[in-house]
Formats: C-alpha cells, structure tokens, sequence
C-alpha cells in the first residue's frame, strides 16, 4: 500500500464525517417533529432518534481517533526505510484497538451535534408545553416579527441566518460562516475573537464554543416556508 492510496483512504473517511454530520442533523429534525405531537408522557420515538444519535456521534468519534492515529503512523514512516510500510496496517489496528477500548460512551454527551440534540429536545418539549397553554392567547403581530428578526438575524452579516450556531459561553447566536471566518482571521492576527453581539463581554469566542442550533435553523426555515 503506498501513502498516497492512505490519504486516498482518510479523505474518503473525511467526506463520509459530513455525510454522518447531515444524517445527525436530519434525525435532530425528526426528533423535533415528534416533540411537537407528542402527547402526555414519554415517545418511544424521540428514544430512538437518540439513540440513533448516539451511534452516530460513536462513529463520527471512531473516525476521528482511527484518522488521527494513521496521519501520526504516516509520518513517521516518512522519517524511516520503505519497508516500514508493511507494518503500518498492523501497527494502526493495534493502536487504534487499545484507543478505543479506553474510551467511554458517557464521553459521547459532549458531541457537539449530541449537545444540539438534547437541548433541542428540551427547548421543543418546553414550547410544546407552553403552547398548549397559551394557544388561546394571540400574540401581538409586531412583537413577533421584532422577535423574529432579532432572533434571525446574524450580529456580523446583518442577514437571516442560515446555519445558526449558539455561543455556550453567552448564548448569542451567529450564522455558521460568519464566526468561523471571523475566528479564523482573528487567528491569523494573533488576536482573541470578541463576541460581535454588542454589550456583550465575551472576550475570547473560540470554535470549541460553538454548537449547532436545529430549533433555531428549523424555525427559520418555517418562517421561510410561510411566506412561499
């Protein structure tokens, strides 16, 4: 096997990470529309999609760690004799093996997506709940647009978010793009990245920060149906 057929082999690993990525936000969103009908007491299916979640978020970390152990594999054969190839598949097997087994799925609640997913969960059961309460009340129309537009809109485009992300550190949402761009640039200046949300004392915004909003992305997307 030659090294050029191994990172072949990684980036294949990389681009089915996404497709793992899209899956787990596709099964948030089926959760979501199960909170919404559900009635009193617990939904099996809500069970599954978390559990399914969970095997997602298990393997997107698997690929992780199975990556991360070939690229340091890899170059160390770069530094030695040709014939180190042929020990590179067992030496990964091995490797990769005892990783794994030191691993814990109580780990897999701190998943970014498995993060989304449960707080999505709670915020949708919560609104449920609420609904159900209020739903002889009628809100006043240009309250709920104000709301709207200030819960959609992006603190640096100044447009509709399209992949909001929450700020654990001070709640404050951004659109995907924006802030890892911002991060990134803050990066290359050696500088901290301040939360673009103005008032706000967030001083250092960092990726590791950030999770994905599905009940902000799947309202947004309602809002956009509505007007079609």
């Amino acid at each position: 096997m030659s090294l050029s057929a191994v990172h072949g082999t990684l980036s294949s690993l990389k681009s089915c990470q996404a497709d793992i990525g899209t899956g787990m936000d596709i099964v948030t969103g089926v959760a979501m529309d199960l909170a919404e009908t559900q009635d009193e007491g617990d939904n099996p299916g809500i069970k599954e999609m978390e559990a399914m979640i969970l095997e997602c978020a298990k393997l997107d970390r698997e690929i992780n760690h199975f990556v991360d152990i070939v690229q340091q594999a890899t170059s160390e054969v770069n530094t030695q004799q040709p014939e180190a190839m042929f020990s590179l598949s067992d030496k990964v097997k091995e490797q990769f093996t005892e990783r794994i087994a030191r691993l814990s799925d109580a780990e897999l609640q701190s998943h970014p997506k498995v993060v989304a997913f449960m707080d999505s969960m709670k915020t949708s059961l919560t609104q449920a709940n609420q609904e159900s309460v209020e739903n002889t009340e009628e809100l006043d129309e240009d309250i709920a647009v104000t709301q709207s537009q200030v819960n959609f809109t992006c603190p640096l485009t100044q447009v509709e978010m399209v992949n909001p992300m929450k700020n654990k550190k001070c709640n404050h949402h951004y659109d995907e793009a924006a802030i890892l761009g911002l991060i990134k640039a803050k990066q290359g200046q050696k500088k901290k990245c301040r939360c673009p949300v103005v008032g706000c004392g967030n001083t250092d915004v960092r990726q590791s920060d950030l999770i994905p909003d599905p009940m902000l992305r799947r309202k947004i997307q309602k809002r956009h149906s509505s007007r079609t």
